[in-house]
């Protein structure tokens, strides 16, 4: 489906939805009427011709009529003359309105949407003249200009496809290759001489007036900071005349939304079949400018809608003449940039924090008896004071094979160097129960036979002596020990009781 034909569709759906529907809200300015200016050119812009099949017209002049007209011919002749001055702001005098200049160059913008509708009108010609020979070549190749060099190489020949140096500089490799095997399963049939010479005509009307608007492009562009300066310093010469020009001029454009703006400049392809990986929708001149491309490609989008909305700005300030030494431009142009810089800044480094202090306060104490004798029973005991006392400048043997260093200080050591000998605290004394004394005391108790185990008394003592009157003599060594022991245990000893309670007799 062509252009025009996409434009009739979207014509007969807005006529059901009325006659408001039409245009958009956007599109209209202050008196109501739709602009002449758009992004595709504009709806009124769509002569009643284009409705029309042209395979039956004798010749493009009589549909084509833009390149032999006077407003043509005066325009591009005006910018040929003014295209070797220089301008200066300071050369203007009084409203920029009424400069000769700047009308030419509103005059030429117009020129500009006039010469791609003229195109769309060759094109279609062009398709319906060569769909006799080469009726699947729209499909292929879905840009005009592309479609028109296409026809003009090949005419009658399909055969040129192959090797064919001019066709590789307008065509990809890989559609060069779809489009020769197309050809040679064609059913399409040869031209004749009048239909080729029509063809040719037609192709080199539309590359002659390509390259005028190409030339219109290049004089706008020289006088971009005579016309919008704000706008050039933000996107470049070029880009603000490629979008001005779409525009229909920069009043036109100032009154443009930034999305609207944004989508100035953007093609839409058929791919017949072929990968849509390598395009980019929604993409327009701003898209495609340098400021935009320098970013990487993740963010270029994001980075063209903010070089929309900073460029629509910025032609509203050239639209009423102010700032004309650039100053807002600059301004707009350092705040792009400062994004840029934050959005491509690394992450910041995440630091390990140290846990906070705790918040716990002190705890109150218990004080009292009962803690006081809990404190003395959990204290520091004399033996482990002795274990952890060590004697200055001498080497200590180690307790235990395993734990090498670990020694027992001074416990069982005498000599310590004390005058006094260390006060036993009774307190931190290890305590054992009453029925726990009396079990102990039973079992050290002896019955029958003597017994060194039990008695815990050296291995190498013995009961046999040597008597001057008897020779060998079997004694007790431990029989007074065990008399007083005895004694001891009978009066002294803690399970010993009264033996005789005499009663008193009452008086």
């Amino acid at each position: 489906m062509s252009l025009a034909d996409e434009l009739l569709a979207d014509l007969e759906e807005a006529g059901d939805e009325g006659e408001d529907g039409l245009y958009p809200e956007e599109e209209r300015d202050s008196d109501g009427e739709p602009n002449q200016g758009s992004a595709d050119g504009g709806l009124e812009d769509i002569p009643e011709e284009m409705e029309v099949d042209y395979s039956k017209a004798e010749s493009v002049a009589s549909i084509a009529k833009l390149r032999n007209s006077k407003q043509f011919s005066e325009i591009m002749d005006k910018i040929s003359e003014y295209i070797g001055k220089q301008r200066k702001n300071s050369e203007v005098s009084g409203p920029v309105e009424a400069d000769p200049e700047y009308r030419l160059i509103v005059a030429a913008n117009n020129l500009t949407v006039e010469i791609d509708n003229e195109l769309n009108i060759i094109h279609k010609f062009t398709r319906d003249k060569y769909s006799k020979r080469f009726p699947e070549l729209e499909s292929l190749v879905p840009d005009s200009l592309d479609y028109i060099r296409t026809v003009k190489e090949l005419g009658n020949n399909l055969e040129k496809c192959k090797n064919n140096e001019t066709l590789q500089q307008i065509l990809t490799n890989a559609t060069i290759m779809v489009v020769s095997v197309t050809a040679s399963t064609t059913q399409g049939s040869l031209l004749s001489e009048d239909e080729l010479k029509q063809l040719e005509e037609a192709c080199d009307m539309a590359l002659e007036l390509n390259q005028s608007k190409h030339r219109i492009y290049e004089y706008v562009e020289s006088r971009m900071s005579f016309i919008a300066p704000n706008l050039s310093i933000i996107v470049g010469a070029s880009t603000a005349a490629k979008i001005m020009g779409i525009a229909g001029g920069l009043t036109n454009l100032s009154k443009m939304p930034a999305c609207n703006l944004m989508l100035l400049g953007a093609q839409r392809r058929t791919l017949s079949g072929f990968s849509s990986t390598s395009l980019l929708p929604h993409t327009g001149f701003i898209y495609h400018c340098d400021v935009v491309q320098s970013l990487p490609p993740d963010l270029r989008r994001k980075a063209a809608r903010l070089v929309a909305s900073k460029c629509t700005l910025a032609a509203r300030v050239d639209s009423f003449h102010e700032s004309s030494d650039g100053k807002v431009g600059y301004d707009l142009k350092e705040e792009i940039e400062r994004k840029f810089d934050k959005w491509q800044e690394p992450p910041p480094v995440k630091q390990v924090k140290p846990l906070p202090a705790p918040l716990d306060g002190q705890r109150k104490k218990r004080g009292g008896r009962r803690y006081r004798k809990m404190k003395e029973r959990l204290g520091l005991t004399e033996i482990r004071k002795h274990a952890n006392r060590m004697t200055f400048a001498e080497i200590e043997d180690d307790a235990y094979q395993e734990d090498l260093g670990f020694s027992l200080g001074q416990l069982g050591k005498s000599g310590s160097g004390r005058v006094r000998q260390a006060q036993v605290n009774e307190a931190t004394k290890a305590r054992i129960s009453k029925s726990l004394q009396r079990t102990l005391q039973r079992q050290s108790m002896t019955y029958g036979g003597k017994s060194t185990v039990r008695d815990r008394s050296s291995g190498t003592s013995s009961s046999v002596a040597f008597t001057p009157l008897q020779g060998l003599e079997i004694v007790n060594p431990q029989a007074a020990e065990k008399k007083v022991a005895e004694a001891n245990q009978k009066y002294f000893s803690n399970m010993a009781e009264f033996l005789k309670v005499k009663k008193e007799a009452k008086m």
